[in-house]
């Protein structure tokens, strides 16, 4: 079968390869499990993370990606959860039930590390990993939703506590998390304001549910952002940035607001003041989560039919390295994709 996986380079700045190379196709070696036929796998900022050296764990010759759907070619053992002929959602990672707090085991996103990924012809899952496809999803729509949506679903939901009616900031919107956490906000019923530096992310945002938006590269656009909730403060911000906007948040947030970081995408650094200690506000690290949050996520998705937005699409994973210069451009405003099957639903 073909497949995506990571080779080690010697390239200076490191930008490790994504060499497609055809391989044995897996077998199912335990009961419990099921081999899938992948028809379209989605990127994330992991992957391209992992190709210049800064992912934490990284493992040579590894298959890459965290989100794909397919559907179940073949099940070993007995099963009531899944049949042959399902159309499936992959569980993106690996080590987390359901506990709150965090992993009850070694935990590790799927791709490129300890285990393989999904940026392959066929993949073998665990049944207890694989979720139904919600029906009102095309198969990119699908593939665009695992990893993303897990995270957007814990930070938005478990940590940030997002409720109706309240006021809630997402930073540096045009990224898969992000606008996931837009939609999910949304159909909560609170009300969204979005930042980003470019004007017309914001715009498409504001299409999609949000009231309003602001350039952060602005001068005081935090005073600007006040301006649109008419002085009203924010209960929640959403955050993927890390970097100098801490400050600002403290500003935004009414005594007692929640902070919920969720990545590093500007800086590994956050700057906490005494500001934000005495006005009460909690800072909330929220990381992906656990297969029990994965299922509530896409019940909800199925539920109020939420379609997560897909900017481009690509046949075949020899079009790999056009997604991956996208990423790098930071041009995409939602999702990329790459369809594996001419009969997929695009």
């Amino acid at each position: 079968m073909k497949a995506i996986i990571v080779e080690k380079t010697n390239f200076e700045p490191t930008y490790h390869n994504a060499k497609l190379v055809n391989i044995p196709k897996p077998e199912l070696t335990e009961d419990g499990q099921a081999l899938l036929d992948i028809h379209a796998v989605a990127f994330n900022h992991r992957e391209h993370f992992i190709r210049t050296g800064v992912y934490p764990v990284i493992v040579f010759g590894s298959i890459m990606g965290a989100d794909g759907v397919g559907r179940i070619a073949e099940v070993k053992g007995n099963s009531s959860k899944h049949k042959v002929g399902d159309r499936v959602v992959v569980m993106p990672s690996v080590g987390w039930t359901k506990d709150p707090r965090g992993p009850e085991d070694d935990y590790f996103i799927i791709g490129g590390g300890p285990a393989p990924g999904v940026f392959s012809e066929h993949f073998v899952a665990q049944l207890d990993d694989l979720f139904k496809a919600p029906d009102h999803l095309t198969d990119a729509e699908a593939a665009a939703l695992p990893l993303a949506g897990l995270t957007a679903w814990r930070a938005v939901f478990t940590k940030g506590q997002v409720r109706e009616g309240q006021n809630v900031l997402i930073t540096g919107i045009g990224g898969g998390v992000a606008m996931l956490a837009l939609l999910f906000c949304v159909a909560a019923g609170a009300n969204v304001y979005v930042n980003s530096s470019d004007d017309a992310k914001i715009l498409k945002a504001i299409e999609l549910g949000a009231r309003g938006g602001v350039n952060y590269k602005a001068d005081q656009w935090d005073s600007q952002l006040q301006n649109l909730t008419h002085g009203e403060p924010f209960d929640v911000v959403i955050d993927g940035a890390g970097g100098d906007g801490f400050q600002a948040f403290s500003k935004l947030l009414r005594m007692g607001g929640i902070i919920v970081s969720y990545g590093m995408t500007v800086h590994f650094e956050v700057n906490y003041s005494m500001v934000a200690v005495l006005r009460n506000i909690e800072v909330r690290g929220s990381t992906m989560g656990s297969r029990f949050e994965f299922g509530e996520m896409v019940d909800f998705v199925a539920k109020h039919k939420i379609k997560p937005v897909v900017s481009q699409v690509w046949s075949g994973l020899e079009s790999a390295e056009e997604a991956f210069n996208v990423i790098k451009a930071g041009s995409q405003f939602g999702k990329l994709v790459l369809s594996l099957k001419d009969d997929s639903k695009l």
